[in-house]
């Protein structure tokens, strides 16, 4: 019997209209920052800075409408953090994008999601739409899909699933494999550097869904490929 596939169903950045303005900068290499996750743990130990006040990066994390442990980050020769993508996804989840200068884009989110969406091999969706996957597969403790377009790693990681996804155009699977690997929770070095600044976050209005259509019943619209 020929294996039948789920879809993958990743959902897409959360982004204000300011911070979709501002991404788009970052893709022409305009307001990276360095990837946090470039500095080992053993250079931020012995770094002279002392660690953040962790009270005060919880502060911060709610400030943005984020949870400070669901922040993530990773690392890819090359590419640095769009600090502007920063932003909820779902309800509690995180999205960020990480850019190279040719316009390359990693695109990193956890949210809380069913098994499935994370293992491609399960049946797939009724009635789902998606673009239909030409590859499959389980690589050590991720899986990895693919579409014409996009591809993915996933990972189920304490009740959330990591997901490192990008345009197969843009991004070889390699490095992909390689920014999934190195994807990690923020420790509180990095939470400081990727959290908006105490007070930037003030008077702003809350994150739309951007998974939700202007128009209609406002039932979440996926209709995305692999690349998310």
């Amino acid at each position: 019997m020929t294996p039948r596939y789920r879809p993958p169903r990743l959902r897409p950045l959360l982004l204000t209209p300011t911070l979709a303005m501002t991404l788009a900068l970052a893709a022409t290499g305009c307001g990276t920052e360095p990837a946090p996750g470039s500095q080992t743990a053993a250079d931020r130990s012995s770094s002279a800075e002392p660690a953040p006040d962790r009270a005060e990066l919880e502060a911060r994390a709610s400030a943005a409408q984020l949870v400070a442990a669901h922040v993530w980050v990773t690392e890819a020769a090359g590419y640095a953090l769009a600090r502007q993508s920063v932003g909820v996804l779902g309800d509690d989840g995180f999205g960020s994008v990480y850019t190279e200068p040719d316009g390359g884009q990693i695109r990193l989110s956890v949210e809380r999601l069913p098994h499935a969406d994370a293992d491609c091999t399960d049946d797939p969706a009724p009635g789902s739409a998606q673009e239909p996957l030409v590859a499959c597969e389980r690589d050590g403790e991720q899986w990895y899909r693919a579409t014409e377009s996009g591809h993915a790693y996933a990972r189920e990681q304490g009740g959330l699933v990591v997901t490192l996804s990008g345009t197969r155009q843009e991004v070889d699977r390699a490095t992909l494999r390689a920014a999934s690997l190195a994807a990690h929770r923020a420790d509180d070095h990095e939470l400081d550097q990727v959290l908006p600044p105490a007070g930037e976050t003030a008077g702003r209005a809350p994150v739309e869904r951007g998974d939700l259509p202007p128009e209609g019943d406002g039932a979440p619209d996926n209709e995305v490929g692999a690349s998310g």
